[in-house]
């Protein structure tokens, strides 16, 4: 593979045929959707001038035609339609006019990405790390030590693997503690915070959470999804409380804890309530998990609608949401959505389920950087459970759920430009 590239890397660099184009769709007519993203991030490293034709066919992407472009796609499995120069031209023209809500994005600069995870086997699988290694996008993984250890600044884009940042094992005490790998992770993460001169895990889950919001501060991009999400903002407002009950810290929690909180610190939440029972596979009243029976959730009907932006206004929103389908179909986690009613005013929703009164799919900024959240542990498995197999992507390549994933790491290569005021 890296021979490969590099090849095709001088090539790209030196035989590249201008009197015609590339198109590689994105509507219902490709046939590996995911794969197609690992196209677009492969021609960004290779400095190819490519261009994100957002709501134009679902977002596909426009390269000059190149021989190795081409049999890349072909390798991969990705559709593409080798088209005129004047055709490129006059979609690129379409595209241009100020009443379409269409837009041509320059994609210049591949972000460098790492992925937050434990070193150890997890009983859980996670998607994000699954469609990076199915789109063939690299990554490199990161954990506490790393993070402590200023290693962020090596890197773009963070995604935050499926995580407890209070300091409570996931909530799964109830469940699981006599389970091995629970055992484990807790022998695990009590040695690292006595390494990293910690007394609690939840001090050092703390420290991370801190490192992670100056990262986004600085201009990171940070990408979390299940209860990675609601545990992360919870962590930053709880800072100085201890929130953790004996079983997790060895010392009994603060029955005060939720007049306390401090919400300005959290990037997404307000006014929700902690969860004061260890036993409860819950953090807060922020997850729209245990609510969903009083509006009659099935799988059949567990959908979410992608809202529809302005391309050449709002292109961060617009790439986040680019799909073939605006209709998605939803999935379970640990925390699978987020109550309305607990969202900050500043926060922009980019997915919702309406009759459910929940946000799936919601972004935001933080100093120079963003962040974007996403409800649910799988798009592909309905309700996965601890210790069920890993989802095969290849039975998905056109999974619009995943899709969002990787509009996520593709948005931070987009050339800056002036945003509306």
């Amino acid at each position: 593979m890296k021979r490969r590239f590099i090849i095709g890397l001088f090539i790209l660099q030196s035989v590249v045929c201008f009197s015609s184009y590339i198109l590689i769709p994105m509507d219902e007519t490709q046939k590996n959707h995911l794969k197609a993203y690992g196209i677009a991030y492969w021609s960004i490293k290779g400095e190819l001038q490519i261009q994100w034709l957002v709501n134009y066919r679902g977002g596909s992407f426009l390269i000059p035609n190149a021989k190795p472009v081409s049999t890349e796609c072909t390798i991969r499995g990705v559709s593409f339609e080798v088209i005129s120069d004047a055709q490129g031209n006059g979609i690129l023209a379409d595209i241009s006019n100020p009443e379409v809500n269409q837009d041509a994005v320059k994609l210049e600069k591949a972000p460098r990405v790492a992925v937050y995870s434990p070193k150890t086997k997890q009983p859980w699988d996670d998607a994000v790390t699954l469609v990076l290694k199915y789109a063939e996008i690299p990554y490199e993984v990161v954990y506490d030590e790393e993070i402590v250890g200023d290693k962020l600044k090596d890197y773009d884009w963070l995604h935050l693997h499926h995580e407890d940042f209070t300091g409570q094992y996931g909530r799964f005490y109830g469940a699981f503690n006599q389970a091995a790998w629970y055992q484990l992770q807790v022998k695990d993460d009590e040695a690292m915070a006595k390494k990293l001169g910690f007394s609690k895990v939840s001090q050092l889950k703390l420290a991370v959470a801190k490192k992670i919001n100056d990262f986004v501060f600085v201009g990171g991009f940070m990408f979390a999804m299940c209860s990675a999400t609601d545990s992360y903002d919870i962590a930053l407002a709880a800072e100085g409380i201890d929130i953790c009950e004996t079983m997790f810290d060895h010392d009994p929690a603060d029955p005060t804890m939720n007049k306390k909180i401090d919400y300005d610190k959290g990037y997404a939440f307000e006014k929700y309530q902690l969860s004061t029972n260890p036993y409860e596979y819950e953090f807060s009243t922020i997850d729209a998990t245990s609510t969903r029976n009083q509006y009659g959730v099935t799988k059949e009907n567990d959908v979410f609608t992608l809202f529809e932006f302005s391309a050449k206004w709002d292109p961060v929103p617009t790439m986040l949401c680019q799909n073939h389908m605006q209709t998605i179909k939803g999935f379970y986690g640990q925390t699978t959505a987020y109550t309305k009613s607990y969202i900050k005013k500043n926060v922009l929703v980019l997915g919702e389920s309406k009759a459910f009164n929940e946000a799936r799919y919601i972004h935001g900024t933080h100093g120079k950087g963003t962040w974007t959240f996403y409800g649910g542990h799988d798009p592909e498995d309905y309700q996965h459970k601890v210790e069920d197999p890993p989802t095969d992507l290849s039975l998905h390549p056109n999974s619009p759920g995943y899709r969002l994933i990787l509009n996520n790491i593709l948005f931070p290569a987009a050339k800056k430009k002036k945003q509306k005021t």
